[in-house]
């Protein structure tokens, strides 16, 4: 329960600090604690509403809604920024995956102690506190399929669409700099705003507004695409509301730092526990295809 609130928390806090990064620099929006505290206020309404309408007629509209909005700006991204160099670093972003995921997951013997604490442990306890909700919802949606069918399709297809996602925005990013000569993704990692990379990357490219408006729209789609279901009204609205709270309160009181360490230090302890799931997984699997024959 830790786990999935607190790393919940972290993506409408970070969600937070994107949007407001994005209306400010399309619309002037000022970046003060009161619009990232409206932001959060309004986002978890939004959840709220989504949760209260079931799976059916409020996550899977959301998620569907989620999922058109990003292949649009994908397909668009890799259609007007550098398509050749996106499918180049797309399958060396393949190759790379398949060399580095063992090796940058392996802590022992690591001197990149920078990337390792700013990226691996973080993202990996984030990921890992996400993984109690995740696993739950893709659960439900995935009833009657096979066991080889569900690990295919969560496991083994998304790691492919991911690295293209990274190709295409990343990717551009990086040939805007080297080909271009534009800095402007670059000075957001200098000036320690990474909330505005995107929209910097977007900035060049034609209707960067409509593209920058999108992202905004598809940062708050993503996280208020819940996936609770069959839940008391009252807890469902109990535990919206707390979430918010905490992602407002972990801004407050002392933003990315504040996000960083609340999802490094649930998403830890629950580590041993996905471990030992592993184990009971495997068990309950071999007692079903002894019983089988």
């Amino acid at each position: 329960m830790f786990a999935t609130l607190f790393g919940l928390a972290t993506s409408l806090g970070f969600g937070a600090e994107q949007v407001t990064a994005g209306l400010n620099f399309l619309f002037g929006v000022p970046e003060p604690d009161l619009t990232m505290i409206l932001l959060i206020v309004s986002i978890t309404i939004i959840a709220l509403g989504s949760v209260m309408m079931g799976l059916d007629g409020g996550v899977k509209r959301l998620s569907e809604l989620n999922m058109i909005l990003a292949l649009l700006l994908l397909a668009f991204v890799i259609v007007v920024g550098r398509t050749v160099a996106i499918f180049s670093g797309f399958f060396d972003g393949l190759i790379g995956y398949g060399a580095n995921v063992l090796p940058l997951s392996n802590f022992i013997g690591r001197e990149d102690l920078d990337f390792m604490h700013g990226w691996t442990t973080f993202y990996w306890a984030w990921w890992i506190s996400w993984s109690p909700f995740v696993g739950m919802f893709i659960a439900r949606v995935s009833r009657g399929r096979t066991v080889r069918e569900f690990v295919t399709c969560v496991l083994i297809v998304p790691t492919p669409a991911c690295v293209l996602w990274m190709a295409a925005f990343g990717g551009t990013a990086i040939e805007q700099n080297i080909t271009d000569g534009y800095t402007g993704v670059t000075d957001t990692i200098s000036a320690w705003t990474p909330e505005l990379s995107l929209f910097k990357m977007l900035e060049p490219l034609p209707m960067a507004g409509l593209l920058s408006f999108i992202g905004i729209v598809l940062v708050i789609d993503t996280i208020t695409a819940s996936g609770k279901t069959d839940a008391p009204v009252a807890q469902r609205v109990f535990w919206c509301t707390f979430e918010g709270l905490i992602a407002i309160a972990l801004l407050m009181g002392g933003g990315l730092g504040s996000l960083q360490a609340a999802a490094i230090a649930t998403g830890f302890p629950f580590a041993i526990v996905l471990v030992l799931m592993v184990y009971c997984t495997w068990k309950g699997l071999s007692a079903e295809r002894k019983a089988m024959g």
